[in-house]
């Protein structure tokens, strides 16, 4: 919206020059999405409640620290989301397909934990619908991104995966890459929400992923910056950057209600929504592998369930104590704010070997 303002009245109103740049646009967006949250979460997290009674069941096989969490109402994410896409709306280029395909993932996914939270929350149970529903209408929404980012960019690259310390390695996946992108968009949605189990534990390594993809954003969709650093340029991408700042504002203000003894819950609706809307992100920059380096956290979460469930099929034995790992580390003694800031440095050295890659080439 504003974008276009600068448009309409720079010529007149130099100050309007400001909504130009990218940079200006993404510290403005991080500001109004944290500012949304802030001024809102309360009045959402009481209708909420309201709403919900018992909140969100806790597992009756889960560490005991959690028993005394009963009663929180889940569904935070939705603060989240209508944070992002506000801000988005305001800050944004909206005539950038990459912006659309963003939010659009982020949305379509956010619906779909929005239901399975529903489901858990009325029966009062772990079990939200059919696991095989929700996957196949994940891949449905990320195929369809796919397909978009696909046919928008510039045939053969825009259906090609690109490898990190390589300046000239692509390899051309043709109408594979659809599976393939949508694969990592569905991964990285999953991985989050098996992430998002401890209180505060989520949402600051997605604030750092959201912070290391927007900064690559920004350099692939810069043709000077893409040149100089020798990253693939992407034309359009650096609008992405923007929405990369609307999640980490209103990561912030998520992060104030949810802060140990959290007073709400992101639920499958938040982590669904920013996991894709991060693997959505990775793939139209064309850094998916770079994505397992920045994310590795959540990659190691929903690893520790596959091994798990893998094990105990096989075996009969369990390799951890209790999966996704976080809970395994409870089980040891580790107390829920050890757990949370380890896994939290985890992130950020992550991040930094992630970044490393674009002038590692």
């Amino acid at each position: 919206m504003l974008y276009y303002l600068s448009q309409e009245f720079a010529a007149n109103f130099p100050g309007f020059n400001l909504f130009r740049y990218i940079t200006f646009r993404t510290a403005g967006s991080l500001v109004t999405s944290a500012l949304f949250v802030f001024l809102f979460g309360q009045a959402i997290i009481n209708s909420l409640r309201l709403r919900q009674g018992k909140g969100q069941p806790i597992r009756a096989d889960g560490p005991e620290s959690h028993f005394a969490k009963a009663g929180t109402p889940t569904m935070g994410g939705l603060m989240i989301i209508v944070g992002v896409l506000v801000s988005s709306i305001i800050w944004a280029n909206l005539s950038s397909v990459y912006v659309w395909v963003v939010l659009v993932v982020m949305s379509g996914f956010g619906l779909i934990g929005f239901y399975d939270d529903y489901l858990k929350v009325s029966k009062s149970s772990h079990k939200g619908f059919s696991g095989r529903m929700r996957l196949s209408l994940e891949f449905v929404i990320a195929a369809a991104a796919a397909l978009a980012i696909m046919v928008s960019g510039e045939q053969p690259f825009s259906s090609a995966l690109t490898f990190p310390f390589f300046k000239d390695l692509i390899l051309n996946l043709g109408w594979f890459f659809i599976p393939f992108a949508a694969f990592v968009i569905v991964g990285a949605g999953n991985a989050v929400n098996l992430t998002d189990g401890l209180d505060g534990l989520a949402i600051v390594p997605v604030m750092i992923a959201a912070a290391s993809f927007g900064f690559i954003a920004y350099l692939s969709g810069n043709a000077i910056f893409a040149n100089y650093l020798q990253i693939h340029f992407v034309l359009g991408t650096g609008e992405i950057a923007v929405i990369c700042g609307a999640v980490i504002g209103a990561g912030l203000g998520f992060l104030w209600f949810n802060a140990p003894p959290a007073a709400i819950f992101m639920g499958d609706t938040g982590s669904l929504a920013l996991g894709g809307m991060i693997g959505a992100v990775a793939v139209a920059t064309k850094h998916e592998i770079v994505l397992a380096v920045v994310g590795g956290l959540f990659v190691m979460e929903a690893l520790s369930v596959m091994i798990q469930v893998a094990s105990f099929k096989l075996t009969g034995k369990r390799v951890f104590r209790m999966a996704p790992i976080h809970h395994h580390f409870e089980k040891k003694g580790w107390t829920e704010s050890q757990v949370v800031i380890r896994f939290w440095i985890i992130a950020v050295l992550l991040a930094l070997i992630g970044l490393s890659t674009l002038k590692l080439r």
